[in-house]
């Protein structure tokens, strides 16, 4: 694609983050937002209305209009809206989890490739300098520990807690550490939702490392924090405050004393969905591969599925699925 020419976008999905992506996309000089869809007429016309744009209730007027399209549905729709555009050759952001199921993920990765077009999956902490700096400064993981708490919202409970939230935390730790996951030891109960709604994880991997996941969407405290511990040191990530912590042991050592030694990282306030977006043009532009990939988007929701089988083996076990009426 002419690096010079604007990309024509289209936004399908007007809910609470589909609005933001429109309006991210309607500010990039680079971009013509085309239009934006949604089956609600009433949100999609309000959203029109607020980027200048045309919009439709259905996909198929603009499967021929243009380059490029983030999907922000319901992920039980995921597959059949990306499907539907990377056929026609447009390229798709697709929002977190990337689908339901790792088959239709493995098809949406092959389609993708056969048609030459961009596959990107919304994981969006990669874009947050926290994390960014978090994978530069760890070279050796050897235990991971990763707290993603938030308020109750009446939203996205058309998932659990791990395809939710917890997914996040999965994509980064796999991000860091190369090796295979051998056992996976999880709990979780739903509280709020017939969904789980909090949860833990103890991943075991074949070259020793450990990652202890937490989370949960009914705290009274939100929380999005990961820290990484490695021979002389540990890094903490604050997604939140996008700041880093570095701990180290410090060289004055006597008696068997040591010395510890932090050192505080903020980074400078920025708009990471902005940035996800624009990467996501740029990857459009040059073919460059994404920084998430429909790769990495499927590796996390195999993990992140078997997490949640394991959750389920044992509330079963337990009778609580069944006192809950699942």
């Amino acid at each position: 694609m002419n690096q010079g020419k604007k990309t024509k976008v289209a936004v399908v999905g007007t809910g609470y983050l589909g609005r933001f992506h429109a309006q991210k996309f309607a500010e990039m000089e680079d971009v013509d937002l085309v239009a934006v869809v949604d089956i609600s007429e009433d949100r999609v016309r309000e959203v029109a209305r607020e980027t200048g744009t045309d919009f439709f209730t259905d996909i198929s007027p603009v499967l021929n209009k243009v380059d490029a399209a983030s999907v922000v549905v319901p992920t039980t729709h995921h597959f059949e809206v990306a499907s539907s555009l990377l056929k026609h050759g447009i390229h798709v952001m697709l929002e977190k989890p990337i689908t339901t199921t790792v088959e239709q993920a493995d098809a949406l990765i092959e389609l993708a490739e056969d048609k030459g077009v961009i596959l990107q999956v919304g994981h969006l902490e990669q874009f947050n300098p926290a994390i960014i700096t978090l994978r530069e400064r760890v070279k050796t993981p050897l235990f991971i520990e990763a707290h993603r708490l938030s308020n109750f919202k009446p939203r996205s409970l058309d998932v659990d807690v791990v395809l939710d939230l917890m997914i996040h935390d999965i994509e980064i730790v796999l991000s860091l550490v190369d090796s295979p996951v051998s056992e996976i030891r999880a709990s979780g109960m739903p509280v709020l939702t017939p969904n789980v709604d909090i949860a833990n994880v103890r991943l075991i991997f074949e070259n020793g490392c450990t990652a202890n996941l937490t989370a949960s969407r009914i705290s009274l405290h939100a929380m999005r924090r990961i820290r990484v511990f490695e021979p002389g040191s540990y890094v903490s990530a604050d997604c939140a405050e996008k700041s880093n912590l570095f701990v180290t042991a410090g060289t004055g050592i006597s008696d068997g004393a040591v010395s510890i030694v932090p050192e505080l990282q903020e980074h400078e306030n920025c708009d990471i969905l902005y940035d996800e977006l624009e990467s996501f043009i740029q990857c459009v532009k040059t073919g460059k591969r994404p920084r998430v990939s429909g790769k990495e988007g499927r590796d996390a929701l195999k993990l992140a599925l078997d997490i949640n089988q394991a959750i389920r083996t044992g509330l079963e076990s337990a009778e609580i699925l069944k006192d809950q009426g699942h």
